[in-house]
C-alpha cells in the first residue's frame, strides 16, 4: 500500500498580491474623490464669503439710515454690533446693533471695512481670501462687495 504524505492544513487569507492590489484601489479611489470634492470646497468657501459681505453690506447700509452717516473707517463693522462712543445722536442706534456678531470669513480672518470706498462706491467691505493678504489670484483673490461678479 502506497503511503500519502500527510498534507499540510491550508490556512485561508489573503496573498500579498491580492492585499496590494486592493491597496492601491483605495488610493485611485481615494484620489479621484479628493480631485472632485476640493475644488467644491473652495467654491463653497468663497460663496460663504459672498454672502457674509452680503448681509455685512445690508447691515451697514440700515446703520446709515438710521444713523444718517455711515460708520467711520475707525469704527469699522465693529460699530454694526455695538454703539460707537461717539455717535452724534446714540438715541437713533438701533437697540442691540445690526447684526449679532461680526462674522469671520471662511479663512479665519475678520472682514475688512473702508469708508469711503476706494472702489466707486460708498463703502468698501471685503476679505482677503485665503491668503489674508491684499491681492492675490483664485483663492487668494481678495473678495468685496464691489465685485461684479
Amino acid at each position: 500500500m502506497f503511503r500519502t504524505s500527510p498534507r499540510p492544513a491550508r490556512r485561508d487569507g489573503f496573498t500579498l498580491v491580492e492585499l496590494m492590489v486592493v491597496i492601491v484601489i483605495i488610493g485611485l479611489l481615494a484620489t479621484v474623490v479628493a480631485i472632485n470634492v476640493l475644488p467644491s470646497q473652495d467654491r463653497a468657501m468663497v460663496g460663504k464669503a459672498r454672502a457674509d459681505i452680503a448681509t455685512l453690506e445690508q447691515a451697514v447700509e440700515t446703520y446709515r439710515l438710521d444713523n444718517l452717516t455711515f460708520p467711520t473707517a475707525q469704527q469699522g463693522l465693529q460699530a454694526l454690533v455695538s454703539a460707537p462712543s461717539d455717535l452724534a445722536q446714540p438715541e437713533r442706534y438701533r437697540q442691540g446693533g445690526y447684526i449679532r456678531r461680526l462674522p469671520e470669513d471662511p479663512w479665519g480672518n475678520p472682514y475688512q471695512y473702508r469708508h469711503p470706498s476706494a472702489h466707486g462706491g460708498q463703502f468698501d467691505v471685503w476679505s482677503w481670501g485665503a491668503d489674508g493678504r491684499e491681492g492675490g489670484e483664485g483663492n487668494d483673490a481678495d473678495i468685496g462687495n464691489w465685485a461684479a461678479e
